[in-house]
């Protein structure tokens, strides 16, 4: 039998000075702020990727302030997902890698309208390094039928369950989340943890920290 996956369970980033005094302490600072959540979360889905690339560097002191186990989601930058410059793939692999084993999935969000594009699809297939995790986060209906494709190279559609890659990505986007919200979501979860397959969940920030106590309670349920 397989072993079962692991859920890791956060929020779409984790520097808001609004989750004082909710989550995070009131004498908190900002550079605090990351080593405080990693101490009652696993994972984070680091948003800022997407308008601006960090240096190297800025990825290797998020690793060291975290614990080990802890796994950073990445959004590639939009000068790749929203207009396809696949020149800067190289780049954005190669300062990812700073984060080491606390790297997790990469997502790409695509722009809003945008149909099926197989020809991008290939090429962005082939030009990402093939050892990371990919989660494909399109906004159009076309993109269902990108699944057999995205399955061959291991790679994920974001809130898709079906496929064969080792793990799957959701995120969670129209809150409030009541217990049986929760509940529902677990129970589509523990299968997937059940045949060994890795999920990753984040839920949408708002400006209360209901994003890390949805997580936090999704964890508790899951168990």
């Amino acid at each position: 039998m397989a072993d079962d996956g692991r859920l890791y369970a956060g929020a779409s980033g984790f520097s808001y000075a609004s989750w004082k005094p909710g989550f995070y302490p009131p004498q908190a600072r900002p550079a605090d702020f990351l080593r405080l959540y990693s101490e009652r979360l696993s994972t984070v889905e680091l948003n800022n990727t997407f308008y601006r690339l960090p240096a190297q560097g800025q990825f290797s002191r998020w690793a060291a302030e975290t614990p080990p186990g802890f796994r950073f989601a990445v959004k590639a930058p939009r000068s790749i997902s929203l207009f396809g410059n696949l020149g800067q793939v190289g780049t954005f692999c190669e300062r990812i890698r700073a984060l080491g084993d606390r790297l997790g999935p990469v997502i790409v969000r695509l722009a809003d309208g945008r149909p099926l594009d197989e020809g991008f699809l290939e090429l962005l297939l082939t030009s990402i390094d093939p050892s990371l995790q990919l989660a494909l986060d399109p906004r159009h209906p076309s993109w269902e039928d990108a699944d057999e494709l995205l399955d061959r190279h291991g790679a994920v559609r974001v809130n898709a369950t079906d496929g064969s890659a080792p793990f799957r990505y959701l995120r969670l986007r129209e809150p409030p989340y009541d217990e049986a919200s929760l509940a529902a979501l677990a129970a589509r979860v523990e299968p997937l943890l059940a045949s060994g397959v890795d999920v990753y969940c984040y839920f949408r920030h708002e400006d209360e920290p209901t994003a890390p106590r949805y997580a936090e309670r999704l964890l508790e349920i899951v168990g």
